[in-house]
């Protein structure tokens, strides 16, 4: 899970990393639109961020 850098707390998202193409499609169609604990479960293909995106914040 991600978490904030300055409180610790989890920012309700992660990453995790499959061994083939075929898995990550199954882990999507099987998980994504479940619910976890009460709350819903969202599963998709990490994008890369736009340069745009990318770097420092200031």
């Amino acid at each position: 899970l991600i978490t904030d850098r300055d409180s610790g707390r989890s920012k309700g998202f992660g990453f995790v990393e499959m061994a083939t193409d075929a898995e990550a499609q199954k882990a999507i169609e099987e998980v994504n639109g479940t619910d976890y604990d009460g709350r819903p479960v969202t599963v998709n293909e990490a994008k890369p961020m736009n340069k745009r995106d990318s770097g420092s914040r200031w």
